[in-house]
C-alpha cells in the first residue's frame, strides 16, 4: 500500500510550518497536523535573529510584508537598575507568532502542503514505516515523521521522554502592551526569581515576555499582583508596566518549561525546533533555532528521497550531528547564562565585569546566536 505522504509533521507552529514549505517546494508530499487553528497568539519572546533571513528569502518569504520591527540593540538591567547595553552582531527583527504563523500558514498551502486540523494521539513505527493517529480515529501513513509539536505534549509521554517525567520549576508570561519603546532595541530586565524581556513587533505593538520561578510566583495572588511588587523592584520594570497600556484580557501562561537536554530522534521521529531543545528565553533566539532547525531537517530529507546516499540509520546519525553541532553551544551558553542570572551577587559581578571589558557582551551574544544560514 503506498503511503498518504512521504512526511508527516506533527505540530504547525514555526520549526513545522517552515519545514513543510520547504519540502513541499521540492515535491515532497507532507502533511502537516496542527491541533489548533490559525492564528493563535503564544506565549514567546517573539524576537527573531537575521540569521535565518536568506534563508527564508531563498523560500520565497519575506518577513518585510509583516512590517516587523527592526531591531540592532540590546540592553540588559539588574534589579536595582544598573545596565548595559551593546549592538546586537547581527541584528533582528521583531513580529508576533499570532502575525508570523498565519503568515507561514499561507505560504505553505500555497506550497502545497496539506494541514490537517487535529490532535496527534500515537504514532506508531513498524515495516520501515510510520502510522500516525489522531483523535478522531484517522490515520495517516508517512516514511519519515518530524515531531515539531513544542516544548511539551502527550506524545513525549508516549515516548517516554526522560524530561517529560522531571518536574520543571519555569512558568512563562506572555502580554502585548501599547506602549512607548524603541523599535530598534530587544531588552532584558532582571527581577527576583526571573528576568523579562520586552521588544516591539509589527503595528509598534510591545511584547512583554517573562520566564520566572514558579516557587518565587506562587507566594503572590495574582500576575498583577506578581509584576506591581516583584517585578517593579526593577526600576525599567516598573516604568514600562506603570504606563503600558494592556492589549490582551489577561496575559497568557504557560507551565513547566523545561530546559533539560533532549535527544533530536526519538522511536525514528526527527524533532525539530523546540521538541527538539529548548534555548532559555534570556538568549531570546528559540523562534530563530526553530526556523534554523527546519532548514537542516529538510535539507537532509530532500537528500534522503532524492538519491541512494542514505538510509535511515544514517539520515538519523546525520541529523543528530548537525543538529548537535548548531545548537549545543547555544544550548550550554544558555544554561550558563540562566544559573548566573539566578544570583543576585553574580549578575552585578558580570555586570561591572561587562562595563570594564564592554567587547565582551557582543561576543557572549554570539554564543547564543548562529551564523547567516542559507540552504546549501
Amino acid at each position: 500500500m503506498p503511503h498518504d505522504a512521504d512526511i508527516v509533521i506533527i505540530g504547525g507552529g514555526l520549526a513545522g510550518l517552515t519545514a513543510g514549505i520547504h519540502l513541499a517546494q521540492e515535491n515532497l508530499r507532507v502533511i502537516l497536523i496542527e491541533k489548533q487553528a490559525y492564528p493563535q497568539h503564544k506565549v514567546c519572546g517573539e524576537y527573531v535573529s537575521n540569521e535565518v533571513l536568506p534563508y527564508l528569502q531563498q523560500l520565497g518569504i519575506s518577513v518585510d510584508e509583516l512590517n516587523p520591527s527592526r531591531i540592532h540593540r540590546f540592553l540588559f538591567s539588574t534589579v536595582s537598575g544598573k545596565t548595559i547595553e551593546s549592538k546586537l552582531p547581527l541584528g533582528g527583527f521583531g513580529v508576533s507568532r499570532y502575525t508570523f504563523d498565519r503568515f507561514l500558514y499561507r505560504k505553505a498551502l500555497a506550497s502545497g502542503v496539506t494541514i490537517i486540523h487535529n490532535q496527534v494521539v500515537d504514532v506508531e513505527f513498524a515495516n520501515d514505516s510510520f502510522t500516525v493517529s489522531t483523535s478522531d480515529e484517522k490515520k495517516y501513513t508517512s516514511s519519515l515523521v518530524i515531531g515539531a509539536y513544542g516544548k511539551r505534549s502527550s506524545l513525549d509521554k508516549r515516548l517516554q521522554r526522560p524530561f517529560i517525567a522531571k518536574e520543571s520549576p519555569w512558568m512563562g508570561v506572555k502580554a502585548h502592551y501599547r506602549a512607548e519603546f524603541p523599535a530598534d532595541l530587544v531588552s532584558l530586565h532582571n527581577f527576583e526569581g526571573g528576568y523579562c524581556g520586552l521588544c516591539q513587533v509589527e503595528a509598534s505593538i510591545v511584547n512583554a515576555c517573562y520566564l520566572v520561578n514558579y516557587s518565587s510566583f506562587k507566594k503572590y495572588k495574582n500576575i498583577d499582583s506578581f509584576q506591581k511588587q516583584v517585578m517593579s523592584q526593577n526600576p525599567f520594570l516598573k516604568d514600562f508596566f506603570s504606563k503600558a497600556i494592556p492589549l490582551f484580557d489577561k496575559p497568557l501562561t504557560i507551565s513547566q518549561i523545561s530546559f533539560s537536554k533532549k535527544q533530536p530522534v526519538e522511536n525514528h521521529i526527527l524533532m525539530c525546533g523546540d521538541t527538539a531543545g529548548v534555548i532559555h528565553p534570556l538568549c531570546g533566539n528559540g523562534m530563530a533555532m526553530a526556523i534554523h532547525s527546519a532548514k537542516i531537517v529538510s535539507e537532509l530529507l530532500i537528500t534522503y528521497f532524492s538519491s541512494n546516499e542514505l538510509n535511515r540509520a544514517t539520515l538519523e546519525k546525520q541529523y543528530i550531528h548537525a543538529w548537535n553541532k548548531e545548537f549545543n553551544t547555544r544550548l550550554t551558553a544558555g544554561r550558563l547564562l540562566q544559573s548566573v542570572l539566578q544570583h543576585t551577587t553574580a549578575t552585578s559581578v558580570l555586570l561591572s565585569s561587562l562595563h570594564l571589558t564592554p567587547t565582551v557582551l557582543p561576543l557572549i551574544i554570539k554564543q547564543t546566536h548562529g551564523s547567516l544560514a542559507t540552504i546549501n
